[in-house]
């Protein structure tokens, strides 16, 4: 039994009268109801504007001279003339709450209800609540599927594939079907049943690609995440080997497996350095390294021109993200995103201090394997709460690449264009990119490329060299802006990779 059929269980045996149960999962919550009617020898009426009560509440025999009422009306009076111990069910009855008619009926009702021990329960995907009826009714709010539900109904889906599409793959590994309940996390029991169907008709299988797809469709509907498809992998990152090791080390901490061990759901990283160094990449990398979706959370979107808005927004961004879980929130450029915190009273009536402050204690207190990865360039518009302990698991540094890191970068972009890094000689490129970051290597490419076409010939090192020659790099204009964040970041950072690069010098090494 879940904690929410637990807690649903208690307010009917407590006959608490009105109880307004949220979900978007109504034939789930309407078993639920059946079986713990039934455990407390109940009877179940079912109402619906459709079909009215089912099965019907008898009504007295002058009732047919009376005059007809609005069908939610007649559903509340039917129930002022029901005798025995029931349950009722009044199904997306919230429209009808703002109606001065139907609250009074209900607030007629309530003492009714108290004495008779019978309990109504609102069944609705909305919460719309009137403040007359506040105090009366109970708002419960129905669970996604727990890990053991979805395990058992993804079993259950394999039993009978077994016994009927014998061509079908069910024989999976103890590991397998973890990834396959990981995936499903976030999603409706429809939606599962729908997705698993998908799967095999696409599959023959089930896959923890075709759950994933399935995701994107909440993420769209939400409005202000956007669902990214990551394609880069650790493989395109050149250098950084303790940011790797770190998040391999990590790869499986949000498995079952792992909260069995006693592990916690790590929080998040941040990614701190300096522009064009692969920060984003390295994030966009991580979804594909744990195999988890990844939401893109643009801070601009969140903020709404109507009053209260742009904490919905956030608020909504949260919940969408949870529903998702376990996934990979990323935050790129943190720090614009919630610039003018401090001055946020005086710009716009703290409205970006109360956006920052609800993700700050989300961030602080959250329980859903929701992994945050956040970039930042510029460490003095940082909020200093961002960075304190409990915010995120580490703060990585990621510098300009040194010689090594360069050639590596410099064989990852050839590859990306069909050229064979054995071909070049790295350690020349490398040696004439002192100072250079990732981006701008790659831009030597793109350039070299450029020029190759032109002639008509195949790309070689030379044109590399002399597009190197003629760059100007990020590190010789913004070199004492790169020397000050890298003192900073010494003693409260960890560095992202173990070669330490030499200083930045004016000119590539030259006065």
């Amino acid at each position: 039994m879940s904690d929410f059929e637990r807690e649903l269980g208690v307010l009917i045996r407590a006959c608490y009268p009105l109880i307004y149960l949220q979900t978007a999962e109504e034939s789930r919550a309407e078993e639920t109801l059946k079986r713990l009617a039934q455990a407390r020898g109940k009877r179940l009426y079912i109402w619906t504007l459709t079909r009215g009560y089912e099965p019907p509440i008898p009504a007295p025999t002058e009732a047919a001279a009376s005059r007809p009422l609005a069908p939610e009306l007649e559903a509340i009076t039917q129930l002022l003339r029901l005798q025995e111990d029931a349950l009722v069910v009044l199904k997306d009855f919230h429209p009808y709450l703002s109606d001065t008619r139907v609250i009074r009926l209900l607030r007629d009702l309530y003492p009714r209800l108290q004495r008779a021990r019978r309990t109504v329960i609102f069944l609705a995907p909305v919460l719309k609540l009137p403040p007359e009826l506040e105090k009366q009714i109970t708002v419960l709010e129905m669970s996604l599927p727990s890990r053991d539900e979805i395990a058992h109904k993804i079993q259950e889906i394999l039993l009978v594939l077994k016994a009927s599409q014998p061509e079908v793959r069910t024989d999976l590994t103890p590991q397998e079907l973890d990834e396959l309940v990981s995936a499903a996390q976030g999603l409706t029991m429809d939606e599962i049943e729908n997705v698993c169907a998908r799967s095999i008709v696409e599959h023959k299988a089930l896959r923890v690609d075709a759950i994933l797809s399935e995701k994107k469709q909440i993420v769209r509907k939400s409005g202000v995440l956007e669902y990214y498809d990551a394609r880069e992998t650790m493989q395109d990152v050149g250098g950084l080997d303790l940011l790797k090791e770190w998040l391999r080390k990590r790869r499986a901490a949000l498995s079952q497996e792992a909260r069995a061990f006693g592990l916690p759901a790590p929080k998040g990283v941040l990614l701190l350095g300096v522009q064009g160094t692969g920060k984003s990449l390295s994030a966009k990398a991580i979804a594909n390294l744990w195999n988890l979706p990844m939401l893109r959370l643009d801070v601009g979107r969140v903020f709404g021109s109507l009053v209260g808005a742009s904490e919905a927004n956030m608020r909504a961004a949260i919940r969408t993200a949870e529903a998702v879980a376990p996934c990979i929130l990323w935050i790129d450029e943190l720090e614009k995103g919630f610039a003018g915190v401090q001055g946020s009273g005086v710009s716009d009536s703290g409205t970006t201090a109360r956006v920052f402050a609800t993700f700050l204690t989300w961030m602080q207190d959250k329980r859903a394997p929701v992994f945050v990865v956040a970039t930042a360039n510029d460490v003095s518009q940082l909020p200093p709460e961002l960075l304190r302990k409990g915010r995120f698991d580490e703060i990585f540094f990621i510098d300009l690449p040194t010689a090594e890191e360069r050639e590596q970068i410099f064989a990852i972009h050839l590859r990306k264009r069909g050229r064979d890094p054995q071909h070049y000689d790295l350690k020349r490129l490398a040696a004439a990119t002192e100072g250079f970051s990732g981006a701008e290597i790659e831009q030597v490419v793109v350039a070299g490329l450029f020029t190759a076409f032109d002639a008509g010939r195949e790309l070689t090192t030379d044109d590399m060299l002399e597009e190197a020659r003629h760059t100007v790099p990020l590190a010789v204009m913004m070199r004492e802006e790169i020397e000050e964040l890298r003192t900073w970041a010494q003693l409260r950072t960890r560095p992202a990779s173990s070669r330490i690069p030499p200083k930045t010098t004016r000119r590539r090494g030259k006065s």
